[in-house]
């Protein structure tokens, strides 16, 4: 079996399409060689890579910090179950909060934003006189981590 791949084969076995690859080469987060005819060859760990850059975007990591993590695993080190455990370390506290801000607004979806405000009619039973306001733009109370999601 060779290690080296094709970008098609890198496309089939990561399902990205070819563009993708070629974007996540130019932001650095994956790498090509050239052989003598000039075509693209990709070494099998792109592969585990590439399953981090899509896992990491999947969880709205952004790519630029998925990049900062990938560019502490060596270039050409198939990244390991350890490397995967220092990258998800960095983002466990953001994505506790995003944990906690998503099912704020998945439980609320249907009644208030959080408030910013545009439900006028409901706003009062959890805004009343728009006290949050004090507070800043957006919505205050979504925003909130770690808080009772009906506090005033």
């Amino acid at each position: 079996m060779s290690r080296e791949l094709t970008v098609g084969q890198v496309a089939e076995r990561s399902g990205l399409a070819v563009s993708a690859l070629h974007f996540y080469e130019r932001k650095g987060l994956i790498r090509s060689h050239r052989t003598a005819g000039n075509q693209r060859r990709y070494d099998r760990d792109v592969l585990r890579r590439l399953a981090i850059v899509r896992m990491g975007t999947e969880l709205g990591i952004p790519l630029s910090e998925v990049a900062e993590a990938l560019s502490q695993v060596p270039v050409g080190h198939t990244p390991s179950a350890e490397d995967w455990r220092r990258m998800s370390e960095l983002w466990h506290d953001k994505l506790n909060r995003r944990i906690v801000l998503m099912t704020r607004m998945r439980d609320e979806l249907n009644g208030c934003i959080g408030c910013g405000c545009l439900s006028t009619t409901s706003c009062p039973l959890m805004n009343i006189d728009d006290h949050l306001r004090s507070e800043g733009s957006g919505p205050r109370r979504l925003m909130r981590a770690g808080e009772d999601t009906y506090q005033s």
